[in-house]
C-alpha cells in the first residue's frame, strides 16, 4: 500500500484438484505468500477453490466441505497475520444441515467476513447447495471496503449495485466459468464497474474435472469500466493491479462542465423500480436438489 487511498490487490488464476482440499490448500497458501511478499493487501482466489466444483451428489461433495471456523481457515488466516495482508478464496461450508458454496474474507486478525452464494445455476455442486441465506454485506479491510459476490451472482446487477450502495470500492467475484460463459468474461466485469463507478475483480480457475473445462480469463476493472489487468487465456496467472478508492468513491463524472455530467447512484429512480422486487413465475423454479441427485 503506497498511500491511504491506493491498495494493491491481486487475483491468483490456478487450476483446482477435485476434492483434494490439501492440495489445492497448499498451492493458495505458497500463492498468498508470494503475493504478500510483492507488497499485495488483498489476494483473491477462485470460486470452490479448496473443494474443486464437479461434484455429481450432495453426499459425494458433502466430506470435502469445513466448517467456518475450520482447518482451512485457520490455515489462512495464520499466513494473514505473519503477513498483515488479506485474503478471500472460495470453498463449501458445511453448517450441519446445508451445505453453501461461500466466499470467505480472511484478514490479520482472522476470518472478516462470510458470503454465501444468493444466486445459484444449476450447474455442479450449485445443484445441490443452499442458496445464500444472509444479505450482501461490505467488509472494510483496512481502508479498502470489499463487497464479495460468487460467478453467477455477476450476471444479476442488482447484487452488484447493492453492494456499490453500500459503499463498495472494490467488489470481488470469484468464479468457475465453463465454456459458454465467454460474454460474462469479456464484459460482465466491466459492465458491472462502470455502472457502479466501482473496481471489480473476477478470478477464475482454469483446468479440466470430470469433463468441464475453465475459460480463465481473469479481470480487474476500474470504475469507468476499463480493464486494468486480465488474463486472456486459460493459464496459470496472477492478475495484478491498484485500487485507488478516492476514485471508486467519486460518484459523480464530470466529463465536460456544465454540459456532460453523469452519477449513476445520485440519478437513479428506484420508484419505477418496483417490478424488480416481484416473485419469479413457478414455471422457471429451480429443481430440488433431491430431482437434481435423481437425474444423474
Amino acid at each position: 500500500m503506497s498511500t491511504p487511498y491506493e491498495f494493491s490487490v491481486a487475483g491468483v488464476q490456478m487450476d483446482v484438484q477435485l476434492g483434494q482440499a490439501d492440495v489445492n490448500l497448499a498451492s493458495m497458501l505458497a500463492a498468498l505468500r508470494q503475493t504478500a511478499a510483492d507488497g499485495v493487501h488483498l489476494t483473491v482466489f477462485p470460486e470452490c477453490a479448496l473443494a474443486g466444483y464437479c461434484f455429481t451428489r450432495l453426499d459425494e461433495a458433502r466430506p470435502h466441505a469445513q466448517t467456518i471456523p475450520g482447518p482451512a481457515t485457520d490455515a489462512m488466516a495464520q499466513v494473514c497475520a505473519e503477513h498483515g495482508v488479506y485474503v478471500a478464496f472460495g470453498m463449501l461450508e458445511d453448517t450441519g444441515d446445508d451445505l453453501f458454496n461461500v466466499c470467505v474474507l480472511i484478514g490479520p486478525a482472522g476470518i472478516v467476513g462470510v458470503y454465501r452464494k444468493v444466486h445459484l445455476p444449476f450447474l455442479g455442486v450449485d445443484r445441490y447447495t443452499t442458496p445464500g441465506d444472509q444479505p450482501f454485506a461490505v467488509h472494510d479491510i483496512g481502508g479498502l471496503k470489499v463487497g464479495m459476490l460468487i460467478c453467477y451472482d455477476g450476471s444479476f446487477p442488482e447484487a452488484s449495485r447493492c453492494l456499490a450502495l453500500d459503499g463498495a470500492d472494490l467488489i470481488i467475484l470469484p468464479t468457475n466459468w465453463p465454456p459458454g460463459a465467454e460474454m460474462s468474461a469479456l464484459h460482465g466485469s466491466n459492465t458491472r464497474a462502470a455502472e457502479n463507478t466501482v473496481y471489480f475483480l473476477a478470478v477464475d480457475r482454469i483446468g479440466v474435472e470430470r469433463g468441464v473445462s475453465f475459460i480463465g480469463r481473469s479481470r480487474l476493472c476500474d470504475p469507468r469500466g476499463a480493464t486494468i489487468a486480465d488474463a486472456p487465456h486459460a493459464d496459470p496467472q496472477i492478475v495484478r493491479g491498484v485500487i485507488d478508492t478516492r476514485k471508486a468513491r467519486t460518484k459523480r463524472l464530470v466529463r465536460t462542465p456544465h454540459e456532460d455530467i453523469v452519477d449513476r447512484i445520485h440519478d437513479r429512480r428506484p420508484e419505477f423500480y418496483g417490478r424488480l422486487l416481484e416473485p419469479t413465475a413457478a414455471a422457471g423454479s429451480r429443481p430440488s436438489a433431491a430431482e437434481a441427485s435423481s437425474a444423474d
